[in-house]
């Protein structure tokens, strides 16, 4: 059965960003702020308050789940995050709406991918 993720699309900025830093691997908050900062080469960043807020909302949704410490480096005073398998299909289905997004703005904007 196809999931139903019309309520939870879009995502905010803030969202969009903690669940990329998420899909590579697990993740405790400084890690989560860290991994944004560089996949946005800088441009994005998450403050504690604003990333701590948007996680508890996941946590609550079922987007994101908490995982306990499960290596002698993890440090067990941490909290640690990963992607649900709901999470990992509604950020799929995001990149997939984003991307048709894209695809829309360069064919008005007459933007080939290829000098974009």
């Amino acid at each position: 059965m196809k999931e139903d993720f019309d309520q939870f699309l879009p995502l905010s900025a803030a969202e969009l960003h903690i669940l990329l830093a998420l899909a590579g691997e697990d993740r405790h908050g400084y890690g989560i702020m860290r991994e944004v900062a560089r996949q946005s080469d800088g441009r994005y960043k998450l403050g504690p308050g604003t990333l701590y807020d948007n996680l508890q909302k996941l946590l609550d949704q079922g987007i994101v789940q908490e995982r306990s410490p499960r290596s002698p480096n993890d440090d067990p005073r941490r909290r640690y995050y990963r992607l649900s398998r709901f999470g990992r299909e509604l950020l799929a289905t995001e990149i997939a709406r984003l991307e048709g997004v894209v695809s829309e703005a360069r064919q008005h904007l007459k933007i080939h991918p290829e000098r974009a």
